[in-house]
């Protein structure tokens, strides 16, 4: 072989990996993990939370919610859908999340057309990026080939991002799992979807700190809609509020404009705008003048792919479910 076709087959070489690079994303994942052992996996988890949401949008944001509890607890591999007494489906935390029937039923439906290839971890992680393209977000690349993981324990969901955390609390749980603060920021943001209980935020309302009175950073004008939604003598604080306040079933930057006027539902959220390690990033997805401009929904999807591969389990570590909700 000559001079000139070695250098002509390195250049080919080249090319060809340069041209993959982008599919492989590490950590034993990467896109089209399933193309050729299940190469219609992507489809049928993506038809069947249309079908659910079309009948129940509250799936979306339940979707959503789930993948991200999933991946702060034993890293994302599916643990928080075992079902058990002290499994993490039952911390407190985890209590009012929903959509678990959309991917029992995607997990069906794969078993079907592929038995014993997709895991359940795979499964949310893709649901949970439909779930967003759903309700009005841009798409991005899911990488694949997580398995899942054969150990559940409620006591660990006390790890998770809570909503009475400050900043500095919020900024290492997401360090711990490998993320920054522009992460910490663009994945919050995922509440631009989906709702709150009551007793979640009913304390800023009327007894803030134990002053007898409301959080000062809720706009005095959004005080009383509050007030009106969650009373101080009310039910048991099982009333669903939006997070986003007039934009809740649409991906969007409202939530982070409901932040700059004081409309923050949750006080870990309005933190976002009231410490200043945070609220560079607010404004920068808000577009603000004299600021690098940050795209939420392209940002959104590079820190999803991150937390995705937050200690997954790959090879032969885990398991691949039979069933979503028990280990095999």
């Amino acid at each position: 072989m000559g001079c000139a076709d070695q250098i002509q087959m390195l250049i080919l070489l080249f090319l060809t990996v340069a041209a993959a690079a982008p599919l492989v994303q590490g950590h034993g994942t990467w896109v089209g993990f399933y193309s050729n052992s299940c190469p219609k996996a992507e489809y049928v988890v993506q038809s069947t939370v249309q079908t659910h949401f079309q009948t129940n949008p509250t799936v979306a944001p339940g979707l959503l919610r789930m993948h991200f509890h999933d991946c702060f607890v034993r890293g994302c591999d599916a643990s928080i859908l075992i079902d058990g007494p002290s499994t993490e489906k039952t911390g407190p935390p985890n209590l009012l999340l929903r959509g678990y029937e959309v991917l029992d039923d995607a997990k069906k439906r794969l078993e079907d057309a592929c038995p014993g290839v997709v895991s359940c971890a795979d499964i949310l992680a893709l649901a949970a990026r439909d779930a967003v393209v759903l309700t009005g977000g841009k798409s991005w690349q899911v990488p694949t080939g997580r398995r899942d993981g054969r150990v559940s324990l409620a006591s660990e969901t006390s790890n998770l991002p809570a909503f009475f955390d400050s900043i500095d609390v919020q900024k290492q749980k997401f360090a711990e799992k490998g993320l920054n603060t522009q992460d910490l920021v663009a994945l919050v943001g995922g509440h631009t979807i989906g709702t709150s209980a009551c007793r979640s935020f009913s304390g800023r309302l009327y007894n803030f700190n134990s002053t007898g009175k409301a959080d000062p950073s809720i706009d005095p004008t959004f005080l009383p809609q509050l007030r009106s939604l969650c009373p101080q003598n009310g039910d048991d604080g099982s009333r669903r509020v939006a997070l986003d306040t007039g934009s809740a079933d649409k991906f969007d930057t409202s939530y982070f404009i409901n932040l700059k006027k004081g409309r923050g539902v949750l006080e870990s959220d309005q933190a976002l705008w009231t410490d200043a390690s945070t609220k560079t990033f607010v404004k920068q997805f808000l577009g603000v003048r004299g600021l690098q401009a940050l795209s939420f929904n392209v940002e959104f999807g590079k820190s999803m792919v991150k937390m995705s591969n937050v200690e997954v389990k790959t090879g032969t570590d885990g398991e691949i479910r039979r069933a979503c909700s028990r280990i095999n």
